[in-house]
């Protein structure tokens, strides 16, 4: 005989559906705050914090303590879907008998599974910022009241955990954030060369804590300086001639620097002494010369440069032998690329070919090259196209001769004693035309890319 299912839908049983309703809300509502909580984003939350917004400093302080904010909402989503489904099956048992287990798990998966899962963590994800402000004080409540119950599974957690061997770090890593901010500046692929401009500057940043002086500075055999001692009207016939504002001079030999004169200050001084005699002495004007280390980190010499005022520094070995000089200006390009004034006159480093190769000075920057053309030849190994070919090849080669590395022909066009000057590079088909792959970098129209400048200041 069938039961009367009308008589007790029409009392506990509407109640009971009710009840598993609003069970079934509790449970949207706790697996769409963990995933718009956990999804948001972090620099916008924190922008929107530094705005003044109470709900993001909230959600901030949830993610504080991430283990704590999954574990009561966890625990709240399970309370409710295991209550939901017991009540649906005691239901369903006093309607249809024993059968009423199979019905009732059915139907509460699938309830369970589009309504409490799928439905509400979808929203979340689409719109985690929104959702995650909105939901806040809520969560912050939920958090509060049932931390004693989380903070006993934690404890449990961790001892079980500290069973296996295994470690919870509590903060990332200095290398996991970097990677972390890496990977976020990737994520955004740029619509226009603009986009992919500040992009390779944002890794730039990235990476001045990782070159050093050594990578940028301009070497001594290409740095512009005069003789100390010359004669006043020989000194200033050299300033003239030279399109820096700030000049080293050297006294005996090239690699004895003894001053650093500001083109600014020699002309006041000029001024000042009007002529007539004695000679006016403009090494006596010259600053002392600021000798650092070429191990400085590009990072580092920048807060130095802001901190001491400066804008040039002579860049020194462990022995204290003089390498070449460094200036402000060389660390902000390596941010912004390339920069030229009106006295300087662009040098045209890479020559390229209708066949798709690529004529290259050998003291062209690998980094410029990577920059320009999208390439991806390894920066750490070598600062010049020269000397990643004597590193790779591990011989000095003669002029003609061809080598193969990472996907790249390069050939030998000259070489000047034991120094490569010119070399011929045939790129890997997916970078040939000499375009950037990010978009940025000098336009098509205009492909020639200088070599580092010897200019100071």
């Amino acid at each position: 005989m069938e039961p009367d299912i009308s008589i007790n839908l029409d009392t506990s049983a509407w109640i009971t559906l009710g009840v598993i309703g609003v069970l079934l809300m509790c449970s949207a509502f706790f697996n769409g705050a963990e995933t718009a909580v956990t999804a948001a984003s972090r620099p916008r939350l924190h922008r929107l914090a530094q705005l003044g917004s109470r709900r993001a400093r909230a959600v901030n302080r949830l993610r504080e303590r991430q283990d704590r904010l999954i574990g009561a909402l966890l625990l709240g989503g399970t309370v409710v879907n295991i209550a939901a489904s017991a009540l649906a099956t005691s239901m369903l048992i006093a309607l249809v008998g024993e059968n009423g287990v199979a019905y009732a798990t059915l139907a509460m998966t699938i309830l369970i599974v589009v309504f409490g899962e799928v439905l509400p963590k979808t929203y979340a994800i689409y719109r985690p910022v929104r959702t995650a402000l909105a939901v806040a004080p809520i969560v912050a409540v939920i958090v509060m009241v049932l931390a004693p119950v989380t903070r006993a599974i934690e404890a449990i957690v961790s001892a079980i955990l500290k069973r296996m061997g295994v470690r919870l770090e509590g903060r990332l890593s200095r290398e996991s954030i970097e990677e972390e901010l890496r990977g976020t500046i990737e994520m955004h692929a740029e619509a226009t060369p603009e986009e992919g401009e500040a992009r390779l500057m944002l890794h730039s940043v990235l990476d001045l804590g990782e070159l050093d002086l050594a990578d940028v500075m301009t070497h001594r055999k290409d740095v512009y300086a005069i003789e100390a001692d010359a004669p006043p009207e020989t000194i200033v016939a050299e300033i003239l001639e030279s399109p820096h504002t700030r000049i080293p001079l050297w006294r005996s030999t090239n690699d004895n620097i003894v001053g650093i004169l500001n083109v600014k200050t020699a002309l006041k001084a000029m001024r000042a002494h009007g002529g007539g005699a004695p000679p006016l002495d403009l090494a006596a004007h010259a600053a002392p010369p600021w000798f650092i280390p070429d191990s400085t980190s590009l990072l580092d010499q920048l807060k130095a440069f802001r901190a001491q005022r400066e804008h040039f520094a002579v860049v020194v070995d462990e022995y204290g032998a003089y390498e070449g000089i460094v200036t402000l200006e060389d660390i902000v390009e390596e941010i912004v690329g390339e920069i030229f004034d009106e006295q300087e006159t662009p040098v045209a480093g890479v020559r390229p070919q209708p066949d798709g190769s690529h004529v290259v000075r050998g003291s062209v920057a690998v980094r410029d090259l990577n920059r320009q053309f999208g390439w991806r030849l390894p920066e750490d190994e070598a600062a010049t196209i020269a000397g990643l070919l004597l590193r790779e090849s591990r011989v000095i080669p003669e002029s003609g001769q061809v080598f193969e590395f990472y996907g790249f022909r390069f050939e030998v066009l000259r070489r000047q004693r034991n120094q490569i000057t010119s070399v011929r590079i045939r790129p890997p088909q997916e970078f040939r035309g000499g375009r950037p792959q990010s978009g940025a970098g000098a336009p098509a129209a205009n492909p020639a890319m200088p070599a580092h400048s010897a200019a100071s200041g």
